[in-house]
């Protein structure tokens, strides 16, 4: 059996007037994080596309997989990931983050 990896899922609502482009610079600034720091085991991302209407606002989904938790902690604190998170605030409206071990 192998060993658990542990997801990091960042959701995203954005701000009515944020643009296209603006949301389009944070997607593409998110995916550059992979290759700026180390321990990043797997990233993906997508948008919300569930016909029940429940994501509360919620468009962007993101999953970045860490083989270990100080992978994850390491990233946190990474000067590329904290640049990126002080992006945000201008058209932001929310996020929810939420980690767990895959089972």
């Amino acid at each position: 059996m192998s060993a658990p990896l542990l997801r990091h899922v960042v959701l995203f609502a954005f701000k009515d007037e944020a643009s296209y482009d603006d949301v389009d610079a944070i997607v593409k600034d998110f995916a550059t994080l992979p290759a700026a720091i180390p321990g990043i085991a797997a990233y993906e991302w997508g948008t919300n596309v569930s016909p029940e209407g429940l994501n509360d606002g919620f468009t962007h989904c993101f999953t970045l997989t860490f083989a270990a938790a100080e992978d994850r902690d390491a990233y946190l604190v990474h000067p590329a990931h904290q640049r990126f998170v002080a992006t945000l605030k201008t058209c932001l409206e929310k996020s929810l983050v939420l980690d767990y071990w895959a089972r």
